[in-house]
């Protein structure tokens, strides 16, 4: 009976789409509540009297301006991105099955070589090798990975990878402009963007940690340190901007 791989990751070793598509998910989620929020946190360090004298307009044209240009940059860059490692991927790789077919023997002593690497004995080593060398997809397979160190991009979708990243900019970016959506601008408005922001911030650490299973302490801690570090950045160069004006 034949295994159904997808289906074996997913029951046994509980690998889904999330964990599947979580690069996608916290570089697009990370990048888009941050570069959101600068614009929010530039305006108010910018300002001598915080957002207020700005208005929830300009927050929200800045913002949205920049969340849309800036998602739709990062789902194409990423959709770039990830075509580009495949196209490096299947050239290797094809490149490699020449070399197996035309160098049979420096190929196979390449495999020894490896496997020795690896705890195997050269006796030992040599014996699989030369099984092994009858194989050359598995061969070539082994290459990029412990040779090249190239993960297969084949069974990946590049559109898909850009379309989450797009969703994920998008979605967790706005989460700092919602107090400017039902809130007359006040300095009170901006603090309540912040606490948003450290809240989105949270949230993606956490769905780090249910992704993951590693500590959820260091996945949140990380995810609103990174965050709130370039949000300190946005806000302090606003505030040097506003006091030459």
């Amino acid at each position: 009976m034949a295994i159904d791989w997808v289906q074996h990751r997913r029951d046994d070793h509980k690998i889904g789409q999330l964990q599947e598509f979580l690069k996608q998910i916290v570089y697009g989620g990370n990048d888009g509540i941050v570069t959101t929020f600068a614009i929010v946190a530039g305006f108010a360090g910018a300002s001598a009297e915080g957002t207020a004298q700005v208005g929830a307009l300009a927050v929200l044209v800045f913002g949205l301006a920049n969340l849309f240009a800036d998602g739709v940059s990062m789902g194409l860059g990423e959709f770039l991105s990830t075509r580009s490692q495949r196209d490096v991927y299947v050239s290797q790789r094809r490149f490699e099955l020449d070399e197996l077919r035309n160098n049979p023997d420096r190929e196979r002593a390449e495999l020894v070589q490896m496997l020795c690497e690896r705890g195997m004995g050269p006796e030992p080593a040599g014996r699989i090798a030369s099984e092994l060398i009858r194989c050359p997809e598995l061969v070539v397979d082994m290459m990029m990975s412990y040779e090249f160190e190239i993960p297969d991009m084949r069974n990946g979708s590049a559109a898909m990878d850009g379309m989450v990243t797009f969703l994920s900019f998008i979605t967790l970016g706005a989460i700092p402009l919602i107090p400017y959506f039902i809130m007359t601008p006040t300095p009170t408005t901006f603090w309540l963007s912040v606490a948003a922001t450290f809240t989105a911030l949270a949230l993606l650490g956490l769905l780090r940690w249910w992704s993951t299973r590693q500590g959820a302490l260091r996945c949140v801690g990380e995810a609103v340190l990174v965050g709130g570090a370039c949000a300190l950045v946005a806000y302090v160069v606003g505030a040097a901007v506003g006091s030459i004006g």
